[in-house]
């Protein structure tokens, strides 16, 4: 007897039908929730495809790492402060920003832009004023320029993180006291990552040239990698980090904060996801506490950054199977898409290994299969999930007609991907449900699909009067045709369409 989708989630995940998946996903009368909104009913509403973006799950993420830290310093009598900070470049959409702010976060940047965006929500009071602007990243000089105009306004908070020798000779001519951190090279694992940051001897010089002046050293950071779930090999760097710390600071009395970066790992992406957050946070303020008395020095304020984790599991894509293809040779079929995964979610090629959680709307009851997704919207090998070599995805048999979520989509995918520009194949970006929390109420906005005008208007095809002659009917005008374009028709039907409107039919 063949092995049902729901039988088969079962046995590989250890999850029930019915009731909690994970942290935000759950199933209820057989219907799929997210964060407790049905999906179907939205996909009846707007079809498919469609990305839900449910900016309370924001939030929440960052309330509850703030219980954790909370929790972790009352049970080590820790006495420092724990300071979240959200890295924006996760996700720079307007309401993702806000909502982290307006849930307590002080604010990372990594390039001019960034700071920019956080210059103007200072001036609005959106980013209040006893917030952070952790400034990371090696630094152009208009990133430079943008973090002193934004120190000279008046934000004392602003503390850029010296990547490069010579960017530390702009603040040191900055006519205003500036505080500045710096971010130690060697405790980096992830590929790319030993490219950021001081090497030993250069912290030294920073150190050395600082003496004289009113600017203060106050952040020490020490960045180990992204997603990292092994516990004692992360806190094995760490260890080294604080202690390079203590060294530090028994010569620097303004060095009052150690930053162990960014890497806390998310349940985004995996079902069977497992971590202990306040397991970790305790082992990480005891540690630091324990390396602080051996030194004889004060513990610093803790700074954490959290990219993926605050956002990551925010956002799903909901997409239709628009047609199914027999493998070849015996090859798991093809559940071919009506969008796009290599243009709506990048990380499945730039990633490797990347997973995400994905689940069928309805089908639970019908024969699970190993399938293959693959996208309609382009015309590349590449557009396919999961990538060679990963791990099968299975789903429930189907003709086509099947409505799939995929989950954990909300941190570096539209960025990575591109906003409101022209994508490969020149695949529209899906239409938008944004939800928002105001109040005791919940708030949606709806942001529809890219439409073709804008496509080709982005790639500086301008629509131009034209006309077209089909014998024996009178001429028409091109424009007509691009606004019927607009809902996805094709070039030919639109053209039928706009003489039709322009000459009705007896």
């Amino acid at each position: 007897m063949e092995q049902t989708f729901r039988e088969y989630l079962q046995a590989r995940y250890g999850v029930g039908d019915e009731g909690s998946l994970n942290e935000f996903i759950s199933r209820e009368n057989g219907r799929l929730l997210f964060a407790g909104v049905d999906l179907e009913a939205l996909v009846a509403q707007h079809g498919a495809p469609l990305e839900i973006a449910f900016c309370p799950l924001i939030t929440q993420q960052i309330e509850r790492m703030h219980q954790w830290a909370d929790a972790a310093r009352a049970q080590t009598r820790y006495e420092g402060a724990f300071v979240y900070a959200y890295a924006t470049k996760a996700n720079f959409s307007e309401e993702v920003v806000r909502t982290a702010l307006q849930s307590g976060a002080h604010y990372e940047t990594s390039s001019v832009a960034d700071v920019r965006i956080a210059t103007d929500l200072w001036r609005r009071g959106t980013l209040p004023n006893d917030r952070y602007v952790f400034c990371n990243g090696s630094k152009e000089d208009d990133y430079i320029d943008a973090i002193l105009h934004l120190r000279l306004a008046g934000q004392r908070h602003v503390v850029p993180v010296v990547d490069d020798l010579d960017e530390w000779q702009r603040y040191r001519d900055c006519p205003v006291t500036m505080t500045v951190g710096v971010r130690a090279r060697e405790y980096a694992q992830c590929s790319g990552g030993d490219r950021f940051g001081l090497l030993p001897d250069e912290i030294e010089q920073v150190v050395a040239e600082l003496a004289g002046t009113p600017h203060r050293l106050v952040l020490y950071h020490a960045m180990v990698g992204s997603q990292l779930e092994d516990q004692d090999a992360w806190m094995a760097r760490l260890e080294a980090a604080i202690a390079a710390f203590c060294e530090l600071r028994r010569r620097v009395p303004s060095l009052h904060m150690f930053s162990f970066g960014g890497g806390m790992p998310t349940s985004a992406y995996r079902l069977d996801f497992r971590f202990d957050y306040a397991a970790f946070l305790q082992r990480l303020f005891a540690t630091i506490k324990a390396t602080c008395r051996r030194y004889g020095v004060p513990v610093p304020d803790v700074v954490g950054e959290f990219g993926r984790y605050t956002v990551a599991a925010h956002s799903v894509y909901l997409l239709e199977v628009g047609k199914v293809k027999r493998g070849r040779d015996g090859a798991p079929p093809w559940y071919l898409l009506n969008g796009s995964l290599m243009v709506s979610a990048p990380d499945t090629l730039i990633v490797e290994g990347q997973q995400f959680i994905i689940l069928p709307l309805s089908g639970w009851d019908d024969p699970a299969q190993e399938v293959r997704l693959g996208g309609r919207r382009t015309c590349d090998s590449d557009d396919q999930y999961p990538q060679p070599g990963q791990e099968a995805l299975v789903l429930p048999r189907s003709n086509g007609g099947l409505i799939i979520a995929v989950f954990g989509v909300g941190a570096y995918q539209a960025m990575l991907g591109g906003k409101g520009g022209a994508h490969h194949c020149l695949s529209p970006e899906m239409k938008r449900v944004v939800i928002e929390q105001q109040g005791t109420r919940l708030v949606t906005r709806v942001i529809e699909e890219q439409s073709l005008s804008q496509i080709m208007t982005a790639l500086g095809y301008q629509p131009q009067p034209a006309r077209v002659r089909r014998s024996p009917t009178p001429r028409v005008r091109r424009p007509d045709a691009w606004r019927i374009m607009a809902r996805g028709l094709s070039y030919q039907r639109a053209l039928d369409e706009s003489w039709l409107a322009a000459n009705p039919q007896p």
